[in-house]
């Protein structure tokens, strides 16, 4: 499987856990403080440690090599969105804590920075789908896709553990069962 064919695999994840992370932002009155303690551990373990990384530490620099220019284009803009993305994660993890503290208010700051999160990663997803990574298997050669797809496997186990990525799944099952079904 090319890089950009897994890639795009983990973005159907990560566009799942948005759309339960919509449901429960739908209504903050009956928020169940566990799954969104989990899907916040979700983002930041496997959409930025793990899915960012790969891209970050792999795959934008094997396609600078390759000659596409890191300032300027697709990759400094992917490059921003991650950092909003972070952003928007470091406020809705602050205000959960506030929240778990009985800050009734921090509720209105969650659902505000989910939503803006939403929105940008969805996009951001839609761009690296489309631009991105069409960009990446016209440059890359065969053996440069060999090198990332062991990368990304080795990156993965240092980023997250081995067996997270399982876990993972089933978090995402279990939840999609709750809020989607």
């Amino acid at each position: 499987m090319k890089p950009t064919e897994q890639m795009k695999e983990e973005h159907e994840g990560i566009k799942l856990m948005l759309r339960v992370l919509e449901k429960i932002l739908s209504n903050t009155e009956k928020i169940n403080q566990e799954h969104l303690a989990k899907i916040l551990e979700f983002l930041k373990g496997f959409v930025d440690k793990c899915h960012h990384g790969k891209e970050e530490d792999l795959l934008f620099p094997a396609m600078v090599k390759a000659g596409v220019p890191k300032e300027g284009g697709p990759i400094a803009v992917m490059l921003v969105e991650h950092e909003q993305g972070r952003g928007y994660i470091r406020n809705m993890s602050e205000a959960f804590d506030r929240l778990r503290k009985g800050d009734g208010k921090a509720l209105g700051k969650i659902a505000e920075n989910g939503e803006d999160y939403i929105a940008r990663l969805a996009q951001h997803i839609e761009k690296e789908n489309n631009i991105l990574f069409a960009m990446a298997d016209k440059v890359l050669s065969t053996s440069t896709q060999d090198e990332l797809e062991e990368g990304f496997e080795k990156l993965e186990v240092e980023r997250i553990g081995l067996g997270k990525h399982e876990e993972y799944h089933k978090l995402l099952h279990r939840l999609k069962e709750t809020y989607l079904d």
